[in-house]
């Protein structure tokens, strides 16, 4: 029964390493943004996890291997596996006012440094156990090394395009520990007498099978407020209801807003996006990369305009259609990554709306200068680009350096500020054209400090322009836009902590 134990134990630690890692970008994600620092925090604490084990399981082996210690490396980091679920909440409680870096380096390290030293024990205690001889070390190492990675491959793999979508983040967690489980209890089995063997196995498959249905679950919550949740191949997605509003969360930062009662959009920006209208003598085709809720798609086809939408992720579609009204006369949507499908679409267009930036993620490759050159050449002659900007301050690097990118392929560019004070976290939308930038007609007054009226004017009223110089041109080469982002997703994040107070919705 314990013949080739070494070879199923070190194939079983392989998968879990990575299923372990990744699943890290999913159970931290949500309250620190699946970002440069938290893929870095995440694999330097593994790496460091595994550096720890690889030492103490070459020492421990010398002391007198056997299957059943072994078995034992497997339990105790399988037990700690199966708690992560639990555990999470409370780490995160923890790590609350740390700042960025220094939280998702704690928040990793307590989760998962243990089980993961332990999973860096196996190979080296099963090397020692499987060698016959000193002549068969090197083959025997070889061998093991090259199961546990191509386990690895396989669990990165299945992880990433299969079962994270199909079983969710705490479930898939939770199965993984008792995966370790089960294969540490392995060579302990023998050591039974044979008529308590069934019983042991039974009592096993009911205690986890309990523990499975005690286990947390990535489920809505309606009657909390938490309308939808969903784990797509990019990101975890919920949709909340708070104080009368419905908000789309992308990895826990909000991405689209409405007013329940009306369906009306909750964010200014999209006011201030209605502006690149104006500089049309009728309705156009627009093409809008990041759908978001759909809230720029629906009021852009309301106005007459034919719509081509692109969005990533087919959930973000879903919920839109599912939860905030989009429907087909809203325009065609394809999903696919935004400068991938431009350059397999060579159709042009009046206008070019870019509403892919988040707050926690600014995709590099869409603020480059050669994405900037692909989408002007998918525009008409004097057709206008517009993006939605989140930053903290109207100077904001981010602000600048976009600024003086796009610049280099339109004649004109204009920022328009929404939040006030201009130190404040907020948006900017980007208007550039090689036509002048300039309304035909004024704006129409505001009657209140909440209209969109005066989202629109205000932001017409303080528009500005970046001097060539005061930002870094930004390439395919040569992007800090994820390091940039840190500060945003910073304040964006102590802005929804704010907002939703104790609810819980965050987490």
């Amino acid at each position: 029964m314990l013949r080739h134990y070494t070879q199923l134990a070190v194939l079983v630690g392989g998968a879990a390493v990575l299923t372990l890692e990744i699943l890290g970008t999913r159970l931290l994600g949500p309250a620190f943004g699946v970002g440069l620092y938290l893929w870095s925090a995440l694999i330097g604490v593994t790496l460091a996890a595994l550096a720890v084990g690889y030492a103490l399981g070459g020492r421990w082996a010398d002391r007198g291997p056997t299957p059943q210690r072994l078995g034992l490396l497997l339990l105790v980091s399988g037990a700690w596996t199966v708690l992560v679920p639990w555990l999470r909440a409370p780490v995160l409680t923890l790590v609350h006012g740390l700042d960025l870096r220094t939280a998702v380096l704690v928040a990793g390290t307590v989760l998962f440094f243990p089980p993961l030293v332990l999973m860096g024990m196996v190979s080296p205690y099963a090397i020692r156990l499987k060698a016959g001889s000193l002549q068969d070390v090197g083959r025997t190492a070889g061998n093991l090394y090259a199961l546990s990675t191509c386990a690895s491959v396989a669990a990165a793999l299945g992880t990433g395009f299969w079962l994270i979508p199909a079983l969710g983040v705490s479930r898939l967690t939770f199965l993984t520990g008792v995966l370790l489980l089960a294969t540490g209890a392995v060579p302990l089995l023998p050591g039974l007498r044979a008529r308590r063997l069934p019983v042991a196995l039974l009592a096993i498959a009911f205690v986890t099978a309990a523990a499975d249905r005690a286990a947390p679950r990535d489920n809505p919550n309606p009657a909390l407020g938490l309308v939808a949740l969903e784990q797509s191949a990019y990101a975890e997605l919920k949709v909340i209801d708070y104080q009368e509003q419905r908000a789309l969360l992308i990895d826990g930062a909000p991405h689209s807003i409405i007013d329940i009662a009306t369906g009306a959009p909750a964010y200014p920006y999209v006011d201030v996006l209605e502006i690149p209208k104006r500089f049309y003598d009728a309705p156009g085709r627009l093409l809008l990369v990041g759908l978001g809720a759909g809230t720029v798609a629906k009021d852009y086809s309301r106005d007459g305009w034919k719509v081509q939408s692109v969005e990533i992720d087919p959930v973000v579609t879903k919920f839109a259609r599912a939860h905030f009204g989009l429907t087909d006369a809203d325009g065609k949507v394809d999903h696919a990554d935004g400068r991938r499908w431009l350059v397999d679409h060579p159709d042009v267009f009046d206008l070019i709306i870019l509403d892919a930036y988040g707050s926690s993620s600014v995709p590099f490759h869409l603020t480059t200068t050669e994405a900037f050159a692909l989408m002007k050449s998918r525009l008409r002659p004097g057709g206008v680009l517009a993006m939605n900007i989140e930053a903290v301050g109207w100077d904001d690097i981010l602000v600048r350096s976009l600024a003086v990118t796009v610049g280099r392929h339109f004649r004109n560019v204009k920022l328009l500020p929404i939040v006030e004070p201009p130190s404040d976290l907020g948006n900017l939308v980007l208007l550039a054209s090689d036509n002048p930038l300039d309304l035909p007609d004024d704006l129409p007054s505001p009657p209140d400090r909440w209209s969109g009226d005066y989202n629109r004017t205000h932001a017409w009223d303080n528009a500005f322009t970046v001097a060539p110089g005061r930002g870094q041109i930004l390439t395919d080469e040569n992007n800090p836009v994820s390091v940039w982002s840190d500060h945003i997703n910073v304040a964006a994040r102590a802005k929804v902590r704010e907002w939703l107070g104790n609810s819980g919705l965050d987490r």
